[in-house]
């Protein structure tokens, strides 16, 4: 568990994942980003909503910077009811919920509308309930943009090219197979120790979307960054099945519409973010290229193929490759 020093198990011990203060109902949401970050903004924007809607009658106190601890800590205290809500990768959640799953597989979008339609819709909806066996019940998805390489001292214009190198990935199965896959070594890194890792040569390579790329001063360190866009995997708001169940009919309604209408505003908020992150970048001296995507896509067509005969994941694949 994560509460090692006095200030955070105080924090703890004082904190309800959903309680009262007098007549305000409020809730705890914790999270890794940096504040400065369009999904913090996004969630801020969502508690300034969620208080109007209530007449002031609801609060969300949002921590962010790992305050309460890293990603997969967070989604335990949920389920144990010591934080109210949070917002973690989707690969995050493949070892609670299996639907998820399908979600950091390669290429299984078309394209950035197609991606939104299935978030959206019925698809969506499902892998958002798929957690509530596990005590976590999903709100809504915010855009994490897509995911392409970045290395500190080779280019990459090919899945050849990435042989030999040790690329840190997330906690999940998926994106491990897929990095193995395309030659490349998957090494699974926590988000906050991967500036050090990168410095000290534990990895050569990672792999994100551009706001995180920047955000991070990854770029200090890498000077390559190759939008070969394997996977966009969103993130998703959580909110602790325990904590959603003290809030009444109105109150989940509330909330719910709130978090409904900052997944939008994150998306504008998303697209500026990235312009913007891919500028500075540059401009800091690092060399963006756009290899050809399709021998990326084929070296893993085998992974795919792999994931198809799964008796979960191919149903979702072939609905979210029919869903127009």
């Amino acid at each position: 568990m994560m509460a090692r020093t006095p200030l955070l198990l105080g924090l703890l011990l004082t904190l309800l994942g959903c309680g009262r203060v007098s007549d305000v109902t409020v809730i705890t949401l914790g999270h890794g980003l940096d504040p400065t970050h369009p999904v913090h903004q996004s969630m801020v924007f969502m508690a300034d909503t969620l208080a109007e809607m209530s007449g002031g009658s609801m609060r969300i106190d949002i921590f962010p910077s790992q305050q309460l601890g890293t990603e997969r800590q967070l989604v335990e205290l949920l389920q144990i009811g010591s934080v109210g809500m949070t917002k973690v990768s989707a690969a995050a959640m493949e070892g609670f919920a299996p639907h998820y799953r399908v979600l950091g597989l390669p290429y299984v979008f078309r394209d950035e509308g197609h991606r939104y339609r299935v978030l959206e819709g019925d698809i969506g909806s499902e892998i958002l309930n798929s957690s509530e066996r596990q005590l976590i019940r999903g709100l809504t998805f915010y855009d994490a943009g897509s995911r392409s390489f970045y290395t500190k001292d080779r280019r990459v214009e090919t899945p050849e090219d990435l042989a030999g190198l040790k690329v840190r990935t997330m906690e999940s199965a998926s994106q491990i197979r897929m990095v193995n896959a395309m030659g490349g070594s998957a090494t699974p890194i926590a988000w906050g120790e991967l500036y050090t890792a990168l410095q000290q040569g534990v990895v050569d390579a990672a792999e994100n979307n551009p706001p995180s790329f920047y955000l991070s001063r990854h770029y200090e360190v890498c000077k390559y960054y190759i939008l070969d866009e394997h996977s966009a995997v969103p993130d998703v708001l959580l909110i602790s099945t325990n904590a959603w169940g003290r809030l009444d009919a109105q109150q989940q309604a509330w909330l719910s519409a709130a978090a409904a209408s900052s997944s939008q505003v994150q998306k504008r908020l998303w697209r500026k973010a990235s312009d913007e992150a891919l500028a500075a970048v540059e401009a800091a001296g690092v060399e963006i290229l756009r290899p050809d995507k399709g021998p990326f896509s084929e070296a893993v067509s085998g992974v795919m193929a792999e994931f198809e005969a799964d008796p979960l994941l191919g149903g979702f694949i072939r609905r979210i490759r029919a869903h127009r």
